[in-house]
C-alpha cells in the first residue's frame, strides 16, 4: 500500500476512534500495509478491512488476544506432534531404516498454516492489532512493560514477513538433509591403527562426529597410559573431516583398518583405493545457506539469515555477539588459565586441549567404573525415564513437584548423539532422545542425558508455568542451554559421587571460563562463514571448504596462537552443528556466559525454588531476563574477574 493510502486509513481510523492510542494504531495499519499484496485486495479493501477490524476498547483486545493465543497453541501445539512423530522412524533406533522415512521427516508440516492465515485474514488482523517491535524498542521499553503488554509484544513477533509456504518447505528440507547427513557420521575408531599398525580402542567402538570424538578426547585426559596417543589420533581423524581428506570408504564403515596419519586405509592387510569424501560436509552447509537465503527479500528488516537468527531469534545482533565473544578471547586470563593447564598437564598445549577437562570432578576417575555405573542404572531407555523423578529430588526438588516435571518428560533411544524436543502445547511431553547402546547406557550418554534432561526441564517450565501462552519458553536457546549445562555439571553428584575438595568452587569456574573460550571461537567462525558465504553467494562447496579453514586458522591465529604457542591450526571447524545447526553455536557461548551468572545466583539458596522462579519468567529480552534473574545484565565480565581470582587460589 502506498503512503496515500495508509495515511488516508489512519486518519479515518483516528476519526472513528478518537480516544485509540494513536501510536499503536498507526503502527498497527503501517505493519499490515507492509504485509499486504495485490491479492489481497486493492486500496479500498485494505482501508475497509482495518476500518473494519480494528480493536480500539482494552476488554475486548484483552478477549480477542486470549482467544487468538489459545488457537495458536492449539495449532502449533499439534504441528510439533505431528513433526515429533513423523521424525521417529529417522530419530530413533527402534525402527527399521528405509529412505522413506528421511522424506517424510524432511516435511515441514507447519510450512503453510503462516501463509494460510493471510490468506484468510487472520494474520492481518494480528498484525493489525498486536503489532511487532524492533529489538531496539524491546530493550528500552523492557522495563517498563507490564506482563500483558509483554505478551502483546510477543503475539506481534508471529507475523513479522511474509515468506512463501514453499521456501520455508525447502528450508526444513534442508536442514533434515544436514540432519541426516551428520546422524550417520560415524567413525568406527576401533579400526584406526597407526603407521606400525597398533589400535588403541576397542575394536567395536564407535563414535560420531563430532560429539563423541570430542568426548573421547576429554575422557583421556585420566587416562596416564596411552591417553595422550588416543587423543592425538582422533584429533588426526579431525583434521581429515575438516579438511575433506577422509576417506569416503571409512565413513560409518567398519569393513576398514585406517591409518588417519598417512590416510592409508587397509582391507585384510592389504592397502586399497580410497578415495576422499567429495566436499560433501561443505555441501551441507550450502544447502542450508542457499535455502535461507532465498527467504530474505521477503524480511524487509532482517535481510539476511545472519540478522533473523541474531537480532531476530537471539535478539542480541552478530556485531554485539562477536564482540562480547572477541574482547572474552583476547583477555589476559586465556593466556593465565593456559599456563596452569599446562602445568597441570606437565607438557605443551596440544590443540585439542580446547576441551581440556581436567577441572571436572570426574577427571580423575576410571571413565570404565563409571560406564559400569551407568549401563547397571539405565540398560534402557525405560530405566532412564523411571528415574527421572528420583534424579530431581536428589537436586532437591519435593516429591510432588519432582513427579509433576518428571511426567512430563519422555525418554527416547536416539539413532544419532541425542537432542531434546519440548511440547509447544499444555498436555504435551517434553522429549529425552539420548543414545543407549547395546551393554546400556555409558558414561558419555549419560552426562549427554543429563545435559538433554536440564532442557527437558526448562521445556516443562516454561510451557506449563509461564501465565500466558505467547511468552512460553526462553528469551532464546543460549537460556535453555545454560540450565542444560547447569544439570550436566551435576552429573556426578545424581551418580552419588561428591566432590567436597576445598577447590571445588575454583575448578568449577576455571571449567567454564575454559568452556566458554572454546566455543566462542567456535561461534565466531559460524558467523565470519556466514558472512563469506554471503560475500560469496556462487561458491562451491571446494572453496568453501577452502574458505572455512583459512578463516578457522585467522580466528586460531589471533585468539588462541597466544595461548598454544603454535599458529594455522583448523580445529575449530570440526563442529557438527556448522552444517545441520547453522548459526546456532553462539547459543553455547552465551550458555556458558549465563550458566556462570545464574550458578552463582544459586549459591546458598534452594535449587528448585530458583530454578523454578528464574524460568517462569518465560520469554522477555535477554538481558531483561537477566535483570529479572540474577539483578545483572548479559556480560562475560564475571567470568573473566573469577577466572583471574580462582587462578590465584590455586597457585597459593
Amino acid at each position: 500500500m502506498d503512503k496515500s493510502t495508509v495515511d488516508a486509513t489512519v486518519s479515518a481510523l483516528k476519526a472513528k476512534f478518537p480516544n485509540a492510542n494513536e501510536s499503536l494504531l498507526s503502527r498497527g495499519v503501517k505493519h499490515v500495509a507492509n504485509l499486504w499484496i495485490e491479492s489481497d485486495g486493492n486500496a479500498e479493501a485494505f482501508k475497509t478491512f482495518c476500518e473494519v477490524n480494528y480493536i480500539a476498547g482494552e476488554e475486548e483486545r484483552e478477549l480477542v488476544f486470549n482467544k487468538i493465543s489459545r488457537n495458536i497453541e492449539i495449532i502449533t501445539g499439534h504441528f510439533n506432534k505431528i513433526t515429533l512423530d513423523l521424525l521417529e522412524p529417522v530419530h530413533l533406533n527402534t525402527f527399521e531404516q528405509h529412505s522413506i522415512d528421511n522424506y517424510f521427516g524432511a516435511y515441514s508440516v507447519d510450512a503453510h498454516w503462516q501463509d494460510d492465515f493471510y490468506k484468510n485474514k487472520i494474520a492481518f488482523i494480528i498484525a493489525l492489532n498486536f503489532p511487532p517491535y524492533s529489538l531496539e524498542e524491546k530493550e528500552s521499553l523492557a522495563g517498563k512493560w507490564n506482563r500483558q503488554q509483554w505478551a502483546y509484544a510477543r503475539l506481534g513477533d508471529y507475523f513479522t514477513a511474509r515468506v512463501p509456504a514453499e521456501l520455508l518447505q525447502n528450508a526444513g528440507k534442508a536442514a533434515a538433509g544436514s540432519d541426516l547427513y551428520i546422524a550417520d557420521y560415524n567413525i568406527f575408531v576401533g579400526h584406526l591403527t597407526d603407521a606400525n599398525g597398533e589400535r588403541f580402542f576397542p575394536e567395536d567402538k564407535v563414535l560420531l562426529s563430532h560429539w563423541n570424538l570430542r568426548d573421547e578426547i576429554k575422557a583421556n585426559y585420566a587416562n596416564s597410559t596411552d591417553g595422550l596417543e588416543k587423543q592425538k589420533i582422533i584429533y588426526k581423524v579431525m583434521q581429515r573431516i575438516i579438511s575433506q581428506e577422509i576417506p569416503e570408504k571409512v565413513i560409518n564403515s567398519g569393513d576398514y583398518e585406517w591409518d588417519p596419519y598417512t590416510n592409508v586405509v587397509y582391507q585384510d592387510g592389504k592397502t586399497i583405493e580410497a578415495t576422499p569424501e567429495p566436499n560433501e560436509r561443505y555441501q551441507q552447509i550450502l544447502n542450508n545457506f542457499h535455502a535461507n537465503k532465498a527467504i530474505d527479500p521477503y524480511y524487509p528488516d532482517q535481510n539476511t539469515f545472519i540478522e533473523r537468527q541474531y537480532a531476530g531469534a537471539k535478539e542480541i545482533s552478530h556485531e554485539n555477539t562477536e564482540k562480547i565473544f572477541t574482547d572474552f578471547l583476547k583477555s589476559e586470563e586465556t593466556k593465565k588459565v593456559g599456563e596452569l593447564i599446562k602445568k597441570r598437564l606437565g607438557r605443551d598445549l596440544q590443540p585439542f586441549d580446547i576441551w581440556y577437562d581436567g577441572f571436572k570432578a570426574r577427571s580423575g576417575m576410571d571413565e570404565s567404573k563409571l560406564d559400569a555405573q551407568t549401563r547397571k542404572l539405565y540398560p534402557n531407555a525405560p530405566a532412564l525415564e523411571a528415574d527421572l523423578s528420583n534424579l530431581l529430588e536428589k537436586l532437591g526438588y519435593g516429591k510432588d513437584r519432582a513427579k509433576f516435571l518428571a511426567d512430563h518428560i519422555a525418554v527416547d533411544p536416539a539413532r544419532g548423539s541425542g537432542h531434546a524436543w519440548g511440547g509447544a502445547k499444555k498436555g504435551q511431553k517434553a522429549h529425552l532422545r539420548t543414545r543407549i547402546g547395546a551393554k546400556g547406557m555409558d558414561y558419555k550418554g549419560y552426562n549427554i542425558a543429563i545435559h538433554e534432561f536440564g532442557h527437558n526441564v526448562e521445556q516443562t517450565i516454561s510451557l506449563y508455568d509461564v501465565d500466558n501462552f505467547t511468552m512460553n519458553g526462553v528469551p532464546n536457546t543460549a537460556f535453555t542451554e545454560a540450565l542444560a549445562f547447569i544439570f550436566q555439571k551435576r552429573d556426578m553428584l545424581l551418580l552419588g559421587r561428591n566432590d567436597e575438595s576445598d577447590q571445588k568452587d575454583a575448578l568449577k569456574k576455571l571449567d567454564l571460563f575454559w568452556s566458554a573460550y572454546e566455543i566462542m571461537g567456535v561461534s565466531v567462525l559460524d558467523i565470519r562463514v556466514w558472512k563469506w558465504l554471503y560475500a560469496n553467494p556462487e561458491a562451491d562447496a571446494a572453496q568453501l571448504r577452502d574458505a572455512t579453514m583459512r578463516i578457522a586458522k585467522e580466528i586460531w591465529n589471533e585468539f588462541y596462537a597466544p595461548v598454544y604457542g603454535m599458529k594455522d591450526q583448523t580445529i575449530l571447524a570440526v563442529y557438527s552443528h556448522m552444517l545441520n545447526s547453522p548459526l546456532y553455536l553462539s547459543n553455547y557461548a552465551f550458555g556458558n556466559v549465563i550458566e556462570f551468572q545464574l550458578e552463582e545466583q544459586l549459591k546458598g539458596k534452594s535449587f528448585p525454588k530458583e530454578v523454578d522462579r528464574i524460568f517462569k519468567q518465560g520469554r522477555l529480552t535477554p538481558n531483561q531476563w537477566m535483570v529479572e534473574a540474577t539483578g545483572s545484565k548479559l556480560s562475560t565480565q564475571p567470568m573473566i574477574d573469577a577466572a583471574r581470582e580462582s587462578v590465584k587460589s590455586l597457585q597459593n
